[in-house]
């Protein structure tokens, strides 16, 4: 058993324990005596990181894509709104490409045309080829993405195209788009594997970054479409990277297939990286790569970098409500373990409440910070107790969840 291990290398405020099996703990807490001072000291020693991470929230569109439920139109007209109500800068809409192979974007112009715009909000627009820029710029489309792959295979399979062929497509819209004023922000796929050729080469993720970015690009997201990446590999990728673009230009794209995504992150912020994506309660996945599980659920990452100090300017609690709502509309839980540790501490919270006034009220009303289980999330279910205990609550994150 961990009994209150001191990691004097970093801080001798950052603990990590457990007191008789009860929960008592958290990933990075700060003792109050002299806060300021051991927090600097722990960014000396593993930072520095950005003072602000802009997320770019991709559910409405890489989220829902790779969900066996179509979601209706006025629903996902719906989680756009309420997310970029959450205080988020980026929510991806909806992608402009052939129903017949992602007939969950099939709808593509009603969803951008209902969507409420909010000021100082992007609603960047996925289109594969000058179709799908002309249909997005008539919908009124005021960005778009690209997307290519570093695995031959994979574009092959994705777009039917090799990497060159996409590449001179993608010239032909990022010029369009330049002609029309349209932002461009740039995909690599398979950055850190393939679901096909398994390792790929990291001169080849340069190169295809590189060419997008000469095109005109002025953000490359580099996607570990697979989730295979390590923090490893994700050292040796970024460290390439700098010195071809601009680490202002990168931003990070991690599936959660193996759990490393969260640690992929943190790798990328060590090296300066100050945009992720990620996805509300972990949605998605690829329809090309089987196996690989949705992003990296964008609840887990606000909490990951709210300890660490980082803005993100997300309301965290207006995020939980729409994690649960779209989870229900799924019929499914979230992947986020955020979610599930919150709201399944919102429940408690109201059972005991009801508890306590010996079920004299069994209307109970939940308060507007509470986040209620609505999604068949049941806790008690996990496989063990020892599982029960890697579900916890930081101090730290239990008041001011705006991150």
């Amino acid at each position: 058993m961990i009994s209150n291990k001191i990691f004097s290398k970093a801080t001798k405020s950052i603990t990590l324990g457990i007191k008789n099996n009860n929960i008592n703990r958290t990933f990075i807490s700060l003792n109050n005596n002299n806060k300021e001072n051991e927090f600097k000291r722990f960014q000396n020693r593993f930072g520095p990181f950005p003072e602000y991470v802009k997320i770019v929230e991709v559910g409405p569109r890489d989220g829902l894509q790779n969900e066996k439920i179509i979601v209706p139109t006025v629903d996902k007209i719906q989680l756009i709104n309420r997310l970029a109500q959450t205080g988020l800068s980026v929510v991806e809409a909806t992608s402009f490409v052939s129903p017949k192979w992602v007939p969950q974007m099939a709808d593509n112009k009603e969803v951008l045309k209902g969507i409420e715009k909010v000021e100082g909000v992007s609603y960047p627009c996925l289109t594969p080829n000058i179709q799908g820029f002309r249909a997005a710029l008539d919908a009124g489309a005021k960005e778009i993405a690209l997307f290519a792959a570093a695995s031959e295979s994979f574009s092959k399979k994705n777009i039917n195209a090799t990497i060159e062929e996409s590449l001179a497509r993608y010239k032909d819209v990022c010029d369009a788009a330049k002609e029309n004023g349209i932002k461009v922000r740039g995909y690599v796929s398979c950055v850190l594997g393939c679901p096909y050729e398994q390792n790929v080469p990291i001169s080849k993720v340069v190169y295809v970054s590189k060419k997008l970015y000469e095109f005109g690009c002025y953000e490359i997201s580099l996607g570990d479409t697979i989730g295979i990446g390590t923090p490893g590999a994700t050292h040796k990728l970024l460290q390439a990277m700098s010195q071809a673009i601009p680490m202002n230009a990168i931003a990070v794209h991690f599936h959660d297939t193996y759990g490393q995504a969260l640690a992929n992150i943190l790798t990328s912020l060590q090296f300066g990286i100050s945009t992720v994506d990620s996805s509300v309660s972990g949605l998605g996945g690829c329809p090309y790569a089987k196996g690989a599980t949705g992003n990296v659920a964008t609840e887990d990452v606000l909490y990951m970098m709210k300890d660490l100090g980082i803005n993100c300017n997300v309301d965290m609690n207006k995020l939980m409500d729409v994690s649960l709502w779209i989870s229900k509309k799924l019929n499914r839980s979230p992947s986020s373990k955020v979610s599930l540790a919150l709201s399944h501490k919102a429940s408690n919270s109201i059972s005991n409440s009801s508890s306590d006034s010996n079920n004299t009220n069994t209307n109970t009303t939940t308060k507007s910070s509470e986040i209620p289980i609505n999604c068949n999330t049941n806790i008690n279910k996990m496989a063990s107790e020892k599982e029960k205990q890697h579900i916890f609550i930081s101090s730290n994150n239990q008041s001011n969840l705006v991150f």
